[in-house]
């Protein structure tokens, strides 16, 4: 019987995974990706004490203090969760657990254009991740589509690979921060495209154009998607968890949910104001660490 099952194997649980054995507690930690969204990030430049560093790196930086501090890390996918008495039974693709508590931090998933053209072309041109597909595209033109920290940073990361890139995005300002901004506005190789959106993705193997939202065509060989996120609901429906009408998990300042025994941090839940940063994500999956340490001594 473990005290607590982290579901989840992000910043915010790896950062629960590392304090809960400063807090001898017995945990583990299930994922079938750990780092999660930040191994597809090409430079990361606010996390403190790194200048400038790969999510892959920071990802594997972080597994490392897990390992190194001895969590028990488990590969695999969570197929269920089942509420018993006093703890939860846990199914996955190849084993089971049972835990008094549960972190869910599960966080979110990219969200699409759901243009004509998009899931065709997905992996012929269509990407998520200008980190891992970005290098395929040099001296090629490509379209990065989003407003915000990630559009930008992929605009600028693909600007030093392609030929030219095509910022689109939906509102009349770039929503990233100023840094980034500026770095967009002062590259060349980036043109801005305000209040314009792909409407249409067309090709034959491969994308080779894409139809815009004011009837223009551009001819380009990869289109980069950057529009956001959205919480991933597997097994948060399944439990009950209260959420906001966005689909986030409402939690308290411990980072408890409206279930017993249910905790979630990082970037599916309410808290940090929804600033999703890793640095808010792994200051979460402690808080619920800590909490869950509280209880057990009160």
């Amino acid at each position: 019987m473990y005290d607590i099952a982290i579901i989840g194997g992000g910043p915010a649980g790896l950062t629960a995974a590392i304090y809960a054995i400063r807090y001898k507690l017995k945990a583990v930690t299930i994922s079938p990706e750990y780092g999660g969204k930040i191994n597809h990030a090409h430079s990361i430049e606010n996390w403190p004490g790194e200048k400038s560093i790969t999510g892959s790196e920071l990802s594997e930086k972080l597994y490392d203090h897990a390992k190194h501090v001895k969590a028990e890390l488990v590969d695999d996918y969570v197929q269920s969760i089942e509420k018993k008495t006093n703890f939860f039974h846990i199914t996955t693709n190849k084993n089971v657990y049972d835990a008094k508590r549960i972190i869910f931090t599960v966080g979110t998933q990219k969200e699409k254009l759901g243009i004509p053209g998009e899931e065709k072309y997905f992996g012929k041109g269509v990407s998520y991740s200008t980190a891992v597909d970005g290098p395929k595209y040099k001296n090629k033109n490509v379209i990065v589509v989003g407003s915000g920290d990630s559009a930008c940073t992929s605009a600028v990361f693909m600007a030093n690979i392609a030929k030219m890139v095509y910022l689109m995005y939906r509102s009349n300002s770039l929503k990233a921060e100023p840094i980034w901004i500026d770095q967009v506005n002062n590259n060349p190789k980036i043109e801005i495209m305000p209040t314009i959106m792909p409407n249409e993705i067309i090709g034959d193997t491969k994308v080779k154009r894409v139809i815009c939202s004011d009837k223009s065509t551009l001819d380009v060989d990869g289109i980069f998607i950057e529009v956001g996120s959205t919480p991933s609901e597997f097994l948060i429906n399944e439990l009950g968890l209260k959420t906001d009408e966005t689909g986030y998990v409402i939690v308290d300042n411990n980072q408890k949910t409206n279930v017993k025994n249910v905790w979630a941090a990082g970037d599916i839940t309410t808290n940090s104001g929804k600033f999703k940063q890793i640095i808010t994500s792994a200051a979460e999956g402690a808080v619920a660490v800590s909490s869950i340490y509280t209880e057990t001594k009160s």
